[in-house]
């Protein structure tokens, strides 16, 4: 029978750097791709900054089908790690439920969830199984947070990235920060600033109306990306953020920036992935840089503040999980139960016909005996499979698939053995 099976590439395990060997470089065209591949019938893409995650729904071995796309894209095996059936399934929702990020409740994900979802789903390429499976994962997540704090005062990437700054230089205050990208993440750090006594937020993006829009909203500046060079020597941190698939800022451009700095220090974040900044700007005197990996100090602070919502998320996982499965077996039977029905209608609807042709052969039949003879083939349908329907059901309820598995290959059901 099809069933999840999923790989995944995650901060938990994988280095920014390792991330970068992992990601995909166009999800829609990677999609196309990875369906057209042999064993797959549904498929979705996972991919943030933390994490690639790739669900598939296989009726053959489905590690073996993705191992097989892995060597194909030349992605190092040791990166990867794969999860059956019931390990995606407990792993997606935990994701959904925030249990899984870096910053242990964000609710950020639960949108790159949904998005991962709708874009498989526009494609075409989803069906019953993921569609059920995510829909369900997309409840879990929003119930985690309506029934728990899980997420109560929960910090993002982005806010981590300006806690970071605030551990590493000690407070913020009259600071200038500057903010490069004014995307989702962008916005985070720059909403996470405007917290702070900071003397001036500058935003810049290669999109100059979403740098406007965010630095209008915070009352920061907007600058024009291609201007960057005349505001990094007057700010005290930058924090790169961008979508760009290559480096935004190089150490040629830091040199410079250093020269003008007059011997002031310069602390810079990078948490883009791919990455913005190039890593050797490091090696520049008064320049200090982090990126995604060095958050993970922020993350073991946040997983310690939110055990005991952790665990109550977990209860709710594991509730939904089993109502999940039930719903799984209950389909699985129903599928069997209504190609069983199918085949005996048919049986009723031929055996019908031949009984009228005989009688209307020694005299013919009016439309009452023509009623009579439709309910009563119906009836007989019903009567039989009555009992049969509801013991398929109970053996699915208690997982017994080979109890299915026998009664479709009896009756020569799509699917059978």
């Amino acid at each position: 029978m099809a069933e999840i099976t999923s790989m995944q590439a995650t901060h938990k395990w994988a280095s920014v750097e390792d991330l970068e060997k992992a990601r995909y470089d166009d999800i829609g065209a990677s999609l196309k791709e990875l369906y057209s591949f042999d064993g797959i019938d549904e498929c979705i893409i996972i991919q943030t900054c933390n994490r690639i995650e790739t669900y598939i729904v296989s009726s053959d071995n489905g590690k073996h089908v993705l191992e097989e796309y892995v060597r194909y894209k030349g992605v190092p095996a040791n990166l990867v790690r794969y999860y059956n059936n019931e390990q995606s399934l407990r792993h997606l929702f935990r994701l959904a439920s925030g249990l899984e990020s870096m910053v242990i409740g964000e609710d950020q994900i639960l949108g790159q969830i949904k998005d991962a979802f709708d874009i498989a789903r526009s494609l075409g390429i989803t069906g019953n199984i993921l569609n059920t499976t995510f829909g369900k994962a997309i409840n879990v997540g929003k119930r985690s947070r309506t029934e728990t704090d899980i997420n109560r005062g929960s910090v993002s990437i982005g806010s981590a990235a300006v806690d970071l700054a605030e551990q590493i230089l000690g407070t913020l205050d009259g600071k200038t920060i500057m903010v490069i990208g004014a995307g989702e993440m962008g916005a985070l750090v720059a909403k996470a600033l405007s917290q702070r006594k900071i003397r001036a937020i500058i935003i810049s993006s290669r999109t100059h109306e979403h740098a406007l829009e965010l630095a209008k909203e915070l009352d920061g500046k907007a600058v024009y990306f291609e201007d960057i060079m005349d505001y990094i020597p007057q700010s005290d941190v930058v924090i790169s953020a961008t979508a760009a698939p290559h480096i935004v800022i190089d150490r040629k451009m830091i040199e410079e920036a250093m020269d003008k700095q007059n011997n002031r220090k310069l602390l810079l974040i990078d948490i883009a992935n791919p990455r913005d900044i190039e890593t050797s700007v490091a090696e520049i005197p008064g320049v200090e840089l982090h990126n995604i990996d060095s958050l993970k100090k922020i993350r073991d602070a946040n997983i310690e503040k939110r055990k005991v919502e952790a665990l109550k998320v977990e209860e709710i996982i594991e509730e939904e999980l089993e109502l999940l499965e039930r719903q799984y077996k209950r389909k699985r039977a129903d599928g069997v139960i209504s190609s069983l029905y199918a085949q005996v209608e048919n049986i009723r609807v031929q055996e019908r016909k031949r009984a009228i042709n005989r009688l209307r052969a020694i005299g013919g039949v009016d439309e009452y005996q023509l009623e009579v003879i439709d309910d009563l083939t119906k009836s007989l349908v019903n009567k039989i499979l009555a009992h049969p329907t509801k013991t398929l059901r109970d053996g699915s309820e208690d997982g017994d698939d080979d109890f299915l598995r026998s009664i479709m290959k009896l009756f020569k059901i799509d699917g059978g053995d």
